[in-house]
């Protein structure tokens, strides 16, 4: 059987984010006012809602057989039927784009079988395309794009939020701040950066198209316990950090995360789950089952416990050093909305 191309996705898909970058501009032009979800962290603008409504408009009647997902949209569960789902963030780096700053992009990426496959991720203020097919390579702006690079001097982007809050205290080496996850996958996808990681949890909206552009340029996305990602999943949240980058940058960044004691963050912690054996036996029987059981942890150590009821988001334990239980409340903050002490 012949492999899919995706030539006719790939070409609507690029046209549909172009013409979002430019609604996206137009926005930035007459001003807007900007609202929160669940958090200052967590911003939204009219921007956003018509940029998905646009792009999700489109791909319906482009693709009327498949399934959709977008952060501004409610989530219809009848894409769990699909095995093509089209998953999308009309603004990855809305804080950015709201502050005045060029780091956001469009982000669209199609899903098959759980897998990325295709991805087109634009940044309106530099009209830089960045668009992919796994098996396929990666352009940008229509040309194939730089080859990723062979080290040693490895060029991390790290969020900037993470970086302000925590990650300008160590001395983790090639760190470069940025908003948009996506346009840092994009970005290691075109060799103009060699690796990321988060110690937050992230979406699938946010992640989608730029790890499709990372598997086009032969690197990979994953859990930061080593897991893969697998998308159109019923709750679309991968629920603890991440880390991705061609292959022997992501090598040197697993090993440098270990030797910094990075710590990362897993929301909705289960018995199946790897991080389940750092809890003490007494808590690992007395928790099984909970569905809130949030932790932060490093190399082997929790740094924070937080037991939340998600029904009445009511904080049932919340233990650790201060500093990452504060970081760990905002986590979980961010997924359910605000918790109760």
């Amino acid at each position: 059987m012949t492999a899919p191309t995706f030539s006719h996705e790939l070409s609507v898909a690029s046209a549909l984010a172009r013409e979002a970058g430019a609604l996206l501009l137009a926005h930035l032009r007459a001003g807007f006012t900007v609202e929160h979800k669940t958090s200052a962290d967590d911003p939204v603008t009219i921007a956003d809602r018509e940029a998905s409504a646009l792009i999700m408009t489109a791909l319906a009647a482009a693709f009327p057989a498949d399934g959709l997902l977008s952060e501004e949209e409610t989530d219809d569960r009848a894409r769990l039927g699909h095995d093509r789902v089209w998953i999308v963030d009309p603004i990855d780096g809305t804080k950015e784009f709201s502050t005045g700053l060029p780091d956001y992009c469009v982000s669209i990426g199609l899903a098959v079988g759980g897998e990325p496959v295709l991805g087109v991720v634009y940044a309106p203020e530099t009209d830089e395309l960045f668009s992919g097919v796994v098996g396929q390579g990666v352009t940008l702006n229509g040309q194939p794009a730089p080859m990723p690079g062979s080290g040693p001097d490895w060029r991390v982007a790290v969020s900037d939020t993470e970086h302000g809050r925590e990650l300008h205290r160590t001395s983790l080496p090639g760190m470069k701040p940025s908003g948009s996850i996506a346009l840092k996958l994009a970005r290691i996808a075109a060799g103009q950066v060699d690796a990321t990681f988060t110690m937050s949890p992230r979406s699938e909206w946010d992640i989608a198209a730029g790890h499709a552009l990372l598997r086009a340029a032969g690197g990979d996305l994953r859990r930061r316990d080593g897991r893969p990602v697998r998308y159109n999943q019923p709750r679309p949240h991968i629920e603890q950090g991440l880390i991705g980058g061609t292959p022997a940058a992501l090598a040197w960044l697993e090993g440098q995360l270990r030797g910094h004691r990075l710590p990362v963050a897993h929301l909705g912690l289960t018995s199946g789950d790897p991080a389940w054996t750092l809890l003490p036996e007494s808590d690992r029987t007395a928790l099984d089952g909970h569905p809130g059981v949030n932790v932060r942890h490093a190399n082997g150590e929790v740094l924070a416990l937080l037991v939340v009821n998600p029904g009445t988001r009511q904080v049932e334990r919340a233990e650790g050093d201060a500093f990452h239980l504060d970081r760990l409340t905002r986590d979980v903050t961010r997924a359910l909305g605000t918790v109760q002490s």
